[in-house]
C-alpha cells in the first residue's frame, strides 16, 4: 500500500536552522534515487510518525514534495539517542517497474517440537534481504518452526523456494537453531559413599586431564 507524505524542499542551512525546523514540529531529510537529485526537505513529525507506526518502514511511500509525486523507500531514520524521536530521515526516489533489495524481519510461526521436547528457540538473524518488486515488499517473512528438533536448524535453503521473491542469502544463512535444555547435574556415590557431582555427560569434573 503506498502511503501519502507531504514534503517541503527546504534549504540546506546550518544545525541552528535543523534545530529550529524540530522545535517547530518538522522533520529535516533528504530525497534522491530515481530521476531524483538530492533534495533537502521537510515533513510534519506527527503525521510522518503516525505513517511509520501504522505502516512500518519497509513501506512504498509516495513522497508529494511541493506538488509532485514519488514513489520512495524508507533508507535512514536518525533518532535521538536519549529520547528517541526521530531527528532525520532519507528516502530513495524508486522506479515502480524495477525490482529493489530490501531487508525484511522475519517472524516465527507454529511451536517447535524442539522446544516441546524442552529446548530453547534461538534467532540468531532476525532479517533477510530479499529481491522484490516495490509492489510486493512484504511486511514480515513467515517460517513455520514446527518441525525442528533439539540440536537441528532452520536455513533459508529450506524456505527458500515457499517464495516468489528472491532471497539473496546464502542456503546456509540460519534463521532459527532448537539449543538442548541446560544438562543437569546428577549425583552419584563414590566407593566410600561420599556424594560425589558427576556432569549429565558422565565425565568426573573433579578426574584429572590426560
Amino acid at each position: 500500500m503506498n502511503t501519502v507524505l507531504t514534503v517541503k524542499k527546504r534549504d540546506k542551512g546550518r544545525n541552528s536552522s535543523l534545530t529550529q525546523l524540530r522545535q517547530n514540529g518538522a522533520i529535516p531529510g533528504v530525497v534522491y534515487g530515481y530521476q531524483m537529485e538530492s533534495t533537502a526537505v521537510s515533513m510534519d513529525a506527527r503525521q510522518f510518525a503516525k505513517m511509520l507506526a501504522q505502516f512500518g518502514n519497509k513501506n512504498v511511500f509516495q513522497l508529494d514534495v511541493d506538488g509532485k509525486r514519488i514513489n520512495a523507500v524508507l533508507t535512514e531514520v536518525q533518532r535521538c539517542a536519549l529520547k528517541g524521536n526521530v531527528k532525520h530521515v532519507d528516502f530513495k526516489s524508486i522506479n515502480m517497474s524495477e525490482e529493489l533489495e530490501v531487508d525484511i524481519p522475519v517472524t516465527v510461526t507454529g511451536k517447535a517440537i524442539g522446544v516441546a521436547d524442552g529446548g530453547f528457540l534461538l534467532q540468531p538473524n532476525r532479517e533477510v534481504r530479499i529481491k522484490v518488486n516495490p509492489s510486493n515488499i512484504p511486511e514480515t517473512i513467515e517460517v513455520d518452526v514446527t518441525d525442528v528438533a533439539i540440536g537441528t536448524s532452520l536455513y533459508v535453503g529450506d524456505i527458500r523456494q515457499k517464495f516468489s521473491f528472491e532471497i539473496l542469502q546464502e542456503d546456509d544463512y540460519t534463521l532459527v537453531t532448537i539449543t538442548p535444555p541446560a544438562a543437569e547435574n546428577v549425583q552419584e556415590d563414590t566407593v566410600d559413599g561420599t556424594p560425589e557431582v558427576i556432569e549429565a555427560t558422565g565425565k568426573n569434573p573433579s578426574a584429572s586431564e590426560e
